[in-house]
């Protein structure tokens, strides 16, 4: 039975280029858990959007004196080439810029306030004199409260982790003048998330199968502190609206109140572009549905704790019955580049431009899949991106198609040979791929990704024996029927192995399907004796090394 599965992923800010740490963090994973929940027949719903909201395009807007319309417009274009650069398979990515986005917010603002979770506080918040402005978060840097980190941002610190009240900053830097923020009072509206700290308590109790680092974090966090109320709007002319009028001009709502409503808004949006404008509830009003969120770990907070308090807080108001919380977070650790957090603020680490400059899609993709840091941080250099190409895609996988479509096309009248009688050894690669088929489709439930790809990978070396084993170059001289046979079955445990490779390498796949044919379903398929064959090509490209060391 075909099962809603929505892909909700992170909303980058359209405020800079993003980096290779951000596409193996959040994006490429998701494309992949995406094109694997396809294959095997559910209906999945992928969507994100650019985060033109956040103080970082202020921030980047003032410094280039342009308007943030204008740093929006270049990185939201930016990251529409590079996703389709990449086969990164949206089925909606738009922006929290639109019109209905906006509505959505207030709707649900509307709702949490009706039911008692939002109500306006006077607090204090830092101000700079020389400016005359209250700072934004992101205007205001100085040392973690928690770690004592020097670079902390004001909302949340880049070292440990943890959000926080710009206020409790120590020796608090404008980002605007060299004046010293001072605290002044101001009023907002108050999101109660205290209100729901023991319903996630079970939420995160109910949870099996979830990464450790992310339910841990979680459950420490509202088993040993617990949520505290914050403020969900702020003193900017940037941002969402608010739906009342209570707190007078110069107000928005908080940018990590209204990204995360992305996930619902998107999902709208996607349903009133199609025919029947209800399709969303069949993810989010449904309970047989699964709602899996891709997310780096700074993201953590906000996907399992503050966004399902969130849609607690909304009951039956939207859509007439309580909306879907998450299902998995699987969030992924940090890249890091020769030691160093990859930033694309701080420039550390090769930007995805950078990267696909210097690398076909499909091997920069298998690249960074091999690297996923899924459990923890991971180092990931040129020299490993370009060994994992060199030595593993190239010479496993991509040498394993070409010599064997090579000597097919070359020896079976460029077709599909017919087979003779299998002995053992074709019988037991053949249930080698076969049971790798069920072990990657059981890796990729578990959002094991890397596993997955270790699995098709070994399928491969397991067939690349199998034919130095038995050495069809030769045989064919002695005995054309054996040696056909060694090259239908090779034919066979490369149409199993592609499936798995897939949702991994989608433009190679696709060559496949011109040379093979196409595939339907995760299964290896039977082949057509008879059936013509495309004119081989290699499938990727080696990488220079001097080349690349030259760039």
């Amino acid at each position: 039975m075909s099962i809603p599965i929505l892909v909700a992923v992170a909303w980058p800010y359209a405020s800079g280029s993003r980096h290779l740490g951000h596409l193996a963090g959040a994006y490429l994973p998701a494309d992949i858990f995406a094109r694997h929940q396809r294959i095997i027949g559910n209906d999945v719903l992928m969507v994100s959007g650019s985060d033109v909201h956040g103080t970082p395009i202020t921030v980047r807007a003032d410094t280039e004196g342009v308007t943030p319309q204008d740093i929006v417009d270049k990185y939201h274009n930016e990251f529409l080439s590079q996703w389709d650069e990449l086969g990164i398979s949206w089925d909606l990515y738009t922006t929290t810029g639109t019109d209905h986005h906006a509505e959505v917010t207030q709707a649900m603002f509307l709702a949490q306030l009706n039911n008692g979770h939002i109500d306006r506080r006077t607090t204090t918040q830092l101000y700079d004199p020389k400016a005359q402005r209250f700072l934004p978060d992101r205007y205001v840097e100085g040392i973690c409260p928690h770690c004592g980190y020097e670079e902390a941002r004001g909302d949340q610190c880049d070292d440990c982790g943890k959000t926080y009240d710009a206020v409790e900053l120590i020796t608090p830097r404008s980002k605007l003048s060299d004046a010293s923020p001072e605290p002044r009072e101001t009023e907002h509206f108050y999101f109660k998330y205290s209100d729901f700290n023991d319903d996630l308590k079970q939420f995160l109790e109910s949870k099996t199968g979830w990464r450790n680092h992310v339910l841990n974090f979680a459950k420490g966090w509202v088993n040993e502190e617990g949520l505290i109320d914050r403020a969900i709007t702020r003193d900017l002319d940037w941002g969402v609206k608010l739906p009342v009028d209570d707190l007078g001009e110069g107000k928005r709502i908080y940018v990590w109140y209204d990204a995360v409503i992305g996930y619902l808004s998107a999902s709208q949006e996607w349903a009133s572009k199609q025919d029947n404008p209800e399709d969303w509830k069949h993810w989010w009003h449904n309970d047989s549905s699964r709602h899996v969120y891709f997310i780096g770990k700074d993201n953590i907070p906000f996907h399992a704790l503050f966004w399902p308090a969130q849609l607690m807080g909304v009951k039956d108001e939207i859509g007439g019955s309580p909306l879907h919380l998450p299902d998995d977070i699987p969030a992924n650790q940090y890249v890091t580049f020769k030691g160093g957090k990859a930033s694309a603020s701080r420039g550390v680490g090769l930007t995805i431009s950078q990267g696909l400059e210097k690398y076909q899609p499909d091997a920069l993709r298998y690249a960074l899949a091999a690297n996923f840091p899924e459990q923890a941080d991971t180092e990931i250099s040129d020299e490993e991106i370009t060994r994992r190409i060199n030595e593993e895609l190239v010479a496993n996988w991509g040498n394993l198609v070409n010599r064997v479509l090579a000597m097919t096309y070359k020896n079976a009248e460029q077709s599909i040979p017919p087979a003779g009688e299998l002995i053992d050894e074709d019988n037991q690669l053949l249930l080698l791929v076969d049971n790798a088929l069920q072990t990657a489709s059981s890796q990729f439930h578990q959002v094991e990704l890397r596993a997955a790809l270790r699995t098709a990978m070994e399928a491969a070396k397991e067939t690349n024996k199998y034919l130095n084993a038995t050495e069809p170059w030769k045989v064919l001289k002695v005995d054309k029927e054996r040696g056909l046979t060694i090259l239908y079955v090779a034919l066979s445990a490369i149409n199993g192995i592609r499936v798995m490779f897939a949702p991994f390498l989608p433009f190679s796949s696709q060559d496949l399907d011109t040379m093979l044919g196409e595939t339907a379903g995760w299964v290896r398929e039977d082949l057509k004796p008879g059936m013509a064959l495309s004119k081989p090509k290699p499938l990727f490209q080696k990488v220079d090394i001097d080349e690349r060391i030259e760039q």
